[in-house]
């Protein structure tokens, strides 16, 4: 997994490629404080390159949602591939999340 993070004032946008796997949560999670730490609380998750989340990945958006909710953020995830959307429909957690189609939207729901 590779991420690429672009930070523009309380909001966080979150470009993922790959998997997110168990062998890669510790990173972003570290990344994500990094940035809660700095009065960062609203995220988008871009998974238009996202093949694949597996448990480790769920808990740990389910982790970034509760924890910026702390932080009276929000988070939101854009241009969900539809492998994807279907682990997020298979586990019951697609209504937990707000998806968009595009970053823009995302962007633009959270101003």
């Amino acid at each position: 997994m590779k991420v690429k993070f672009d930070d523009h004032e309380r909001m966080s946008v979150l470009a993922i490629r790959g998997e997110i796997t168990a062998d890669d949560v510790d990173p972003l999670r570290k990344a994500v404080i990094e940035r809660m730490d700095k009065k960062i609380c609203d995220f988008v998750l871009d998974l238009g390159q996202t093949e694949f989340i597996d448990s480790k990945g769920l808990e740990t958006l389910l982790w970034l949602q509760e924890e910026s909710v702390t932080q009276l953020g929000q988070v939101r995830l854009a241009a969900c591939q539809e492998t994807v959307r279907k682990i997020l429909a298979i586990t019951r957690l697609s209504g937990r999340f707000t998806c968009c189609d595009d970053v823009e939207e995302a962007v633009r729901s959270l101003r």
